[in-house]
């Protein structure tokens, strides 16, 4: 089992706490965005992985209405009935799970008919940008199914978590991370069409794995920025439905990057700019399933660095802390790809490496890093494993 020293020790804390081991107990890993950037919101493609961490979920049911949820690493304890599930104003760690058990009873929890007694424990690193919150969701969906015999499909309960996390926690995500936590496989990317919302895994091969880089930059006018580049896109499709008459236009998924180059001057130099990031990476995407299926991990890497260059110089999305971890990383012959992951801003690189040289790669990045601003970033190897599923 995975990380099955944080399962003990969620299980030992539950039964001290409830005198009884828990009925069900679920996991659910964090995620790493890999290629694809900003373009869930334009009904594009991503490629992501289920890491080697994550959450575990232990529960069984209460003799009453009464429901109780505990977060084991803080041992602080949220008590509620069924027919007063709301978002709450503090302790809000339990929004995620109590967001997600409203929805799984279509915002009916009543209906449950009785409440339930819940410990979470996890070991993903907080503010890395590898979703501790959905993994969270997705155990919390998957112990609650089991333990109310409810029935449904992986992407469905990745839509509930995406659902709790607007309505309960207030966090307007796309459903990147649910699903990249619900259809994680070992050893494979998660490969992304946000279009239909499918979902398939991608092999990687072997002798390779993920280095992820925080950065210890601070997120600047994250909110403003994000809202302003999605609303460039959305002008930029709309341009695009206009010139584009022979065919239809409804998201940048649907422009060629040929066609942002025959086209560019009618939008404004900013807009031009931001548009041509997500077409960029769709294509790369595109392409990066084609390279891996004939265990090109050069090509999909440089296909990485493309993309971190399209974020600094397109989208403007990265910083001088990330810039700074990337270019590193082009020194190090054992670093096939690195780019910027997640929103950017701030947070964290993702680079794809030999393992056996993980030690070197983090000093020679550290070093680096370390010379220009004075603090170190922190360096974790990371595997493509398991998705979401009952212990």
């Amino acid at each position: 089992m995975q990380n099955k020293e944080v399962y003990d020790e969620l299980v030992a804390k539950f039964e001290a706490k409830y005198g009884a081991k828990p009925e069900v107990v679920a996991y659910a890993p964090g995620r790493i965005e890999v290629l694809g950037n900003h373009t869930d919101y334009n009904e594009g493609y991503v490629f992501s992985a289920a890491i080697d961490k994550g959450t575990f979920f232990a529960a069984s049911k209460s003799a009453g209405t009464d429901c109780e949820l505990t977060a084991a690493d803080l041992m602080e304890t949220a008590a509620f009935d069924l027919s007063s599930v709301k978002p709450a104003k503090e302790m809000t760690w339990q929004n995620y799970v109590t967001g997600t058990f409203n929805w799984l009873f279509d915002g009916e929890p009543a209906k449950a008919g009785k409440g339930w007694k819940g410990m979470f424990l996890g070991n993903i690193p907080l503010g890395a940008g590898l979703s501790s919150s959905a993994a969270l969701e997705m155990c919390t969906a998957l112990a609650l199914c089991k333990l109310y015999g409810i029935e449904k499909d992986k992407t469905t309960l990745a839509k509930i978590g995406q659902k709790a996390e607007h309505t309960f926690a207030g966090c307007p995500c796309g459903l990147l991370d649910q699903a990249s936590s619900m259809y994680g496989k070992e050893g494979s990317l998660v490969k992304s069409d946000f279009r239909f919302n499918t979902f398939e895994n991608v092999d990687m091969g072997e002798g390779v794995a993920f280095m992820m880089v925080k950065s210890n930059a601070k997120h600047a006018l994250v909110d403003g920025a994000y809202a302003s580049r999605r609303q460039a896109c959305e002008d930029a499709a709309k341009f695009f439905a206009g010139v584009l008459r022979g065919k239809k236009v409804t998201h940048l998924r649907d422009v060629t990057m040929a066609e942002w180059v025959l086209y560019r001057g009618g939008l404004a130099e900013t807009t031009a700019k931001r548009a041509v990031h997500p077409i960029g990476e769709d294509e790369r995407v595109l392409q990066g399933a084609e390279l891996l299926s004939k265990g090109d991990l050069a090509g999909f890497g440089a296909l990485m660095y493309d993309s971190h260059e399209s974020s600094r110089n397109w989208f403007e999305n990265s910083c001088d802390e990330l810039d700074t971890i990337v270019d590193a990383a082009k020194a190090i012959p054992e670093v096939y790809g690195a780019r910027l992951s997640g929103g950017g801003f701030g947070g964290s690189c993702c680079l794809l490496v030999d393992p056996s040289a993980a030690g070197k790669i983090a000093a020679a990045i550290t070093k680096e890093y370390k010379a220009k601003y004075g603090d170190e970033p922190v360096c974790s190897l990371i595997k493509p494993s398991e998705g979401a599923h009952l212990v």
